[in-house]
């Protein structure tokens, strides 16, 4: 866990229970953890007596081992490290990114990754509209446009990492490609662990969350993912029935309830960041759920109070998890 400086105004009587919940917040992650989080040039306790390697994060000077950055102290057998908390994000083959086309070329586009550089997602990394997978052609790179335009946000997966440090993408597979009728939110990447599920289908609510291991985190209406053949099968029934309905309305409306939501999640998502906690499901929906049962207004929640009794909320939520 790491706190960030919270920059809301806040009275006394908030400023004594928030700083009170920090302090519960660091005793439990301190005893939780055997190893501690440290600055730089903060001495890490080792055993000389055994032989230990030197990680990242770490020097040796006149006999004693030295952080050399922020973060916590990790042990990996006979490695010791230091895990660094604030830092850009690091890709990895296989990461889930969200990004949004800033470019359209001959047979790639260009996308944004709240990374050093931006994602280069080619034609013939994408999954044909009609499903099938063949050779693309001239045609198809005329057709681009009617894919992915210029701010589209879009879902894909690291493919290869390149030597200059590029990232070539692909989306060979339905659950990647356009997010629309949604909600795009930007985090700290390291608040976002690397862990199995990245795609969350929460269905009492009919939503998609996806947290982008780049800190680009997406909520939105649940799109069904379906055999785009069925897809096709289906419009071509309905132009037949009737040629002259007007489907645009249906593609683009939003339910008033389902537009509230993806508001409430979001604001959840931003004071949870603002406080600096890890980005999970269980927090996100406990954040969420918090807000509604305190008949909280959806703006309210971005104030001073909500964000104290979140963190409230969580170090006893930490609290209740270590007891059990």
């Amino acid at each position: 866990m790491v706190m960030q400086k919270l920059e809301l105004p806040l009275s006394q009587t908030q400023k004594v229970r928030f700083e009170r919940a920090i302090e519960r917040l660091q005793s439990l992650s301190s005893t939780a953890n055997s190893d501690s989080s440290v600055i730089v040039t903060d001495s890490i306790p080792v055993n000389h007596d055994d032989a230990f390697l030197k990680g990242h994060g770490t020097s040796e000077v006149d006999g004693e081992l030295l952080a050399t950055v922020c973060g916590v102290v990790e042990r990996v057998d006979k490695l010791v490290y230091v895990r660094t908390l604030r830092a850009r994000y690091k890709p990895e083959v296989g990461d889930i990114v969200v990004g949004r086309v800033i470019e359209v070329s001959q047979n790639r586009w260009r996308v944004e990754l709240n990374f050093t550089q931006d994602g280069v997602l080619m034609l013939s990394s994408m999954t044909n509209p009609d499903g099938g997978q063949r050779r693309r052609t001239s045609v198809d790179e005329l057709n681009m446009r009617n894919i992915f335009v210029e701010h589209d946000v879009v879902c894909s997966e690291v493919r290869t990492i390149q030597h200059d440090g590029s990232l070539q993408l692909h989306a060979r597979s339905e659950k990647y490609g356009k997010l629309e009728k949604g909600q795009l939110l930007k985090v700290d990447p390291y608040l976002i662990k690397r862990t199995k599920p990245h795609f969350h289908h929460i269905e009492s609510l009919g939503i998609d969350l996806i947290l982008g291991c780049n800190g680009f985190i997406w909520v939105g209406e649940h799109v069904e993912v379906r055999d785009p053949l069925i897809i096709a099968d289906q419009k071509d029934d309905e132009m037949i029935s009737s040629p002259t309905k007007n489907t645009v309305k249906d593609q683009t409306h939003i339910p008033l309830e389902t537009r509230q939501t993806i508001c409430r999640l979001g604001n959840a998502i931003r004071v949870l960041s603002n406080l600096g906690f890890t980005m999970t499901l269980e927090v996100i929906m406990e954040t969420f759920n918090l807000s509604n049962s305190n008949n909280i207004d959806i703006y309210d929640m971005l104030g001073s109070e909500f964000h104290v009794v979140v963190t409230e909320n969580e170090a006893e939520r930490r609290r209740t998890k270590r007891k059990n």
